[in-house]
């Protein structure tokens, strides 16, 4: 199993925020006991709170009230997505709500592009590039993956609250609904536009978003998590098995400037090999050079690749040779 975690806060947009981080020099801080306080503190408690009476228990403790908005603040910008995502639909209803996210199985996704749009939120694909319409922006990037040729959601009458994703397979196709061409698409759909929707700043977690992928749109997929973290100021963890989705980031990172889509380093990501050791699942972090090599791979870590080319080859020459 392969943890990828994409950083943002290293990520180039302008400004190279990686090279230009010092440690902040740890401050001495000391608490102030409050005179004629003599009752024990209580013991530690399953909450992400202090209890009132440290606040009063220390003369200098009011600051743990801005910790607790802190984490509550930091916890509420995790957005997650799930494996398993919901069949799609031929009609949705839509009432104008705006949804946090596009939810744990995708189910919220066609909410979540109405809302963007009924908004008339824009996005770019880099820093200082043409803003597109949110929708566009998605129907871009299903194309450029090589799903469909067009995308779009509209009510099915003016005033019903009733909504259906249409798509067009390539263009001499007609329009249909979305559940009517291939499964992957409907399944990637949710991962697209939570990396799209989520409000900067956000960490969004997806859960194996390659499921129902052929090769190349795995690997697209990478691309499309580059240039969301580059453009979004988002952070994403990845949980994934895709090996063409991680040799798609690998070369990404060795073409460096080159690459069509924002560039990346090896200090902008994190690598893990997660195994189960002994009944103890443990995690191994995986080195990235700056040529995208990864200088500590595991063991049969996609397989024994090699192994089955020579078996197979091995295998045809017996055989035409029996023939002959």
């Amino acid at each position: 199993m392969t943890f990828v975690m994409l950083d943002s806060s290293c990520v180039e947009r302008g400004i190279d925020q990686a090279s230009s981080w010092k440690p902040v020099q740890q401050a001495k801080f000391r608490f102030v006991r409050t005179l004629g306080r003599k009752w024990d503190l209580p013991g530690p408690t399953k909450s992400y709170a202090f209890p009132d009476q440290a606040r009063t228990y220390f003369q200098n403790s009011q600051f743990l009230s801005e910790f607790e908005s802190a984490y509550v603040q930091q916890m509420d910008a995790i957005l997650h997505l799930g494996p398993l995502r919901d069949f799609p639909k031929r009609q949705y209803i839509w009432a104008g709500s705006s949804p946090v996210d596009v939810g744990e199985r995708g189910e919220r996704t066609i909410d979540a592009i109405l809302a963007a749009t009924i908004r008339n939120e824009q996005r770019n694909l880099r820093p200082r590039t043409k803003l597109r319409l949110f929708q566009e922006m998605i129907a871009w990037w299903l194309k450029e993956m090589g799903l469909i040729d067009s995308f779009q959601v509209t009510e099915v009458a003016p005033g019903a609250g009733l909504y259906r994703a249409m798509v067009r397979r390539d263009p001499q196709s007609p329009e249909t609904f979305i559940t009517d061409v291939g499964f992957g698409v409907s399944q990637v759909l949710p991962a697209i536009v939570l990396l799209y929707y989520a409000p900067e700043g956000s960490t969004v977690i997806l859960e194996q978003p390659e499921i129902h992928l052929h090769p190349a749109v795995q690997a697209s997929l990478a691309d499309v998590i580059i240039t969301a973290i580059s453009s979004r100021n988002i952070q994403v963890i990845l949980e994934s098995h895709s090996e063409h989705l991680l040799q798609r980031l690998l070369r990404r990172v060795a073409e460096g400037e080159t690459s069509p889509y924002p560039a990346i380093r090896p200090s902008d990501i994190k690598l893990f090999f997660c195994q189960s050791v002994e009944g103890v699942s443990r995690m191994e972090e995986l080195k990235v050079n700056l040529f995208g090599a990864i200088e500590n791979w595991p063991e049969d870590f996609f397989g024994d690749q090699f192994g089955e080319l020579a078996a197979r080859e091995e295998a045809a020459a017996t055989r035409q040779k029996a023939a002959e």
